[in-house]
């Protein structure tokens, strides 16, 4: 065999390669739609505790499991058992968390205090060597990080700390953090740390967006930006069934998490949500509030005035910036059970529904969904307009992913794979198909196809969230300006683009209008959500 055939052979496997990493990625993308950053947990024990009533590392690996929807990449645990120890036990790996623990590792996990962190990548990619927690040893021993979220300076923090000579072993923003916080602040320190100092210095530092809990001695310190735009909330761990008869038990523990849906599987309850910019303090005595770092004054105007532009001061925004918590948890990161601002993500998905009825109404015989996170605005939709909700599609709950196939029929057939149609439902019907979001349009042009091919009259898509047009630079993966579907064409034709007979978003008004109607404000606090991914209007200035 010549030079030249030996060659060209090694560039065709070459290019076959390619491909199907590219056929990969795309399919990892459409699988993915949106994805949020990450889920944390923490948990501490009480001092007067009973022994071995709580095994702290199971207690967080079941809270990691709850959280799995937030992130699927990979997972780790540290613990300590020693409040003066040099050492944590730190266990990680990639994939899903029932994957990365087996009995075994969660055995090695001793203590009674420790945090966990389910990760999917934004900043720093996929290097299994980003997988959090994040640990690091400074001279007032081991310190343990996990983060969710996205610094939106993190390339002037890198800068920052390059230039004061401290090596970075990763490209993530979470080691950030964990360098920042190993140093001590401006004003100094005596002795041992001042973690309430060094905490607010590095909110001071990087405005948004994260939440975090932090790990050193027998501590933990939970976090949120100045601007809420992650969630955090705080648990109260109780005896089950009480302790000896007692009617009101104290508590054996308290927890963080992402969500208040991975107290349920803890068996623990929910006390409150951190507040912006609140550093607050775990400890084997309780809970603890150490500071409320304000808001940082803001260049442009939040786009918390949706919904009531008559009764806004905008120079009072300008001057005094709303909180920005990411409206995209109610519309579709957290699951229903959870609750922010008071009020259950269900209960909002469904007011979505019935708002996108009152907007978009439509002439048809059934309401249904691709199942199942738009489930509650179709309900919602069902219940204001009083067509029946009827289910569609059948999810085939099992399905992995497949050997990526070089010929296009076989892609073609990803949809077929994960849902069968329900022709006796469908037959000579007219169908509105509520999702939550539409993103790059790839999955939704083949589900119609599939209602027609099962015996649907007309397909109408209706979306219970306004038209994603805008990157999100706080921690959501959310593609580029030109692979949105709503920058693609406008919005009268791609009912058209996608094959169905009429497709309809919810307003921006509706949305904050559905998500403000719930919520139980603490003490007249301020309210504010993001929706720069919708409007472009960020809640920070941006340098680049």
């Amino acid at each position: 065999m010549s030079e030249g055939v030996k060659k060209a052979m090694e560039r065709s496997r070459e290019d076959r390669a390619r491909e199907e990493r590219r056929a990969e990625e795309e399919e990892e993308e459409e699988e993915r739609r949106l994805q949020e950053a990450c889920g944390v947990v923490g948990c501490v024990l009480a001092r007067n505790s009973p022994d071995g009533t709580v095994n702290v590392a199971k207690m967080i690996y079941l809270g990691l499991v709850a959280l799995q929807h937030r992130g699927q990449e990979s997972a780790g645990i540290v613990t300590n058992e020693d409040p003066s120890s040099k050492h944590f036990h730190y266990q990680k790996g990639d994939g899903l968390v029932p994957a990365v623990f087996t009995e075994e590792k969660l055995h090695k996990l001793k203590g009674n205090i420790g945090i966990g962190h389910s990760r999917y990548s934004t900043a720093g990619g996929r290097d299994p060597s980003n997988t959090q927690p994040f640990l690091v040893h400074t001279r007032h021993g081991p310190l343990a990080t996990a983060h969710n979220g996205e610094l939106i300076n993190a390339l002037a923090l890198r800068k920052a700390i390059l230039d004061r000579g401290v090596g970075l072993s990763t490209h993530s923003d979470s080691e950030l953090i964990t360098q920042m916080l190993s140093q001590a602040p401006p004003r100094g320190e005596k002795a041992k740390p001042d973690w309430g100092a060094r905490i607010r210095h590095l909110i001071e530092a990087t405005p948004t967006a994260y939440s975090l809990v932090i790990l050193h001695g027998d501590k933990i310190y939970g976090v949120r930006d100045p601007f809420g735009n992650r969630p955090l909330c705080i648990g109260r761990l109780m005896p089950v069934g009480g302790a000896n008869g007692d009617a009101s038990p104290k508590p054996i523990g308290w927890l963080f998490s992402s969500e208040s849906c991975a107290f349920q599987s803890m068996g623990a309850t929910l006390m409150r949500e951190v507040y912006p910019g609140e550093i607050v303090e775990l400890s084997p005595d309780g809970v603890r509030s150490l500071d409320v770092v304000p808001r940082p004054k803001s260049s442009t105007p939040l786009s918390a005035a949706h919904g009531d532009p008559d009764h806004v001061n905008h120079d009072d925004i300008l001057l005094a910036p709303l909180p920005a918590f990411c409206i995209f948890e109610y519309v579709y990161f957290a699951r229903a059970d959870s609750v922010f601002e008071g009020q259950q993500v269900y209960s909002v998905r469904q007011r979505c529904g019935r708002q996108l009825a009152i907007e978009a109404p439509v002439d048809a015989d059934i309401i249904s969904t691709v199942p199942e996170s738009a489930t509650p605005a179709a309900l919602g939709f069902s219940l204001q307009s009083g067509i029946p909700y009827v289910e569609v599609l059948c999810k085939n709950r099992y399905v992995g992913r497949s050997f990526i196939q070089p010929d296009k029929r076989s892609r073609q057939l990803a949809v077929a794979k994960k849902f069968g149609a329900l022709t006796e439902n469908l037959m000579g019907r007219r169908v509105v198909l509520v999702d939550d979001s539409i993103v790059r349009g790839t999955t939704v042009g083949p589900i119609i196809q599939l209602l027609r091919q099962a015996g649907a009259r007309e397909v109408h898509i209706r979306v219970a969230s306004p038209p994603l047009k805008h990157p999100c630079y706080m921690g959501i993966n959310i593609p580029t300006r030109g692979e949105l579907l709503a920058n693609q064409k406008p919005i009268e034709e791609l009912a058209n683009h996608v094959g169905a007979n009429s497709l309809a978003y919810l307003s921006i008004d509706g949305l904050v209008k559905a998500v403000r109607q719930g919520i139980v404000a603490r003490n007249n606090a301020p309210v504010g959500h993001c929706t720069a991914c919708l409007d472009g209007n960020y809640p920070v200035h941006l340098e680049w």
